[in-house]
């Protein structure tokens, strides 16, 4: 159950990285609304899986996950360069994080 709330906790920080894309292209009421209930659900979840799961490797494949999958979502949606160095660089990310998942 921890691991499926980290992985949630992830996609919701994802989601919160691109509703501030949003914030700052619209500027009203939804959009900042939409913010907060990513982040916030990205931190109670992210506390949920702390409960068993050791926080340096909670918090590094959070991060992992919000880092990773903004820069895909920049890519995929908002035109931001898809260089393959740093197509190489996400993917290490995600290499570290699943290594942490197998070693922890």
């Amino acid at each position: 159950m921890a691991w499926i709330s980290l992985v949630l906790a992830g996609l919701f920080e994802m989601f919160g990285v691109a509703m501030m894309n949003k914030v700052n292209k619209d500027k009203n009421l939804q959009s900042i609304f939409l913010l907060l209930i990513g982040f916030g659900g990205s931190f109670l979840l992210l506390s949920i899986a702390m409960e068993s799961l050791p926080m340096g490797t909670a918090y590094a494949i959070w991060t992992g996950i919000g880092a990773s999958g903004g820069a895909l979502l920049g890519m995929l949606l908002y035109g931001e360069s898809k260089d393959w160095k740093r197509l190489l660089f996400i993917f290490m990310i995600l290499g570290a994080a699943i290594g942490l998942k197998l070693v922890s």
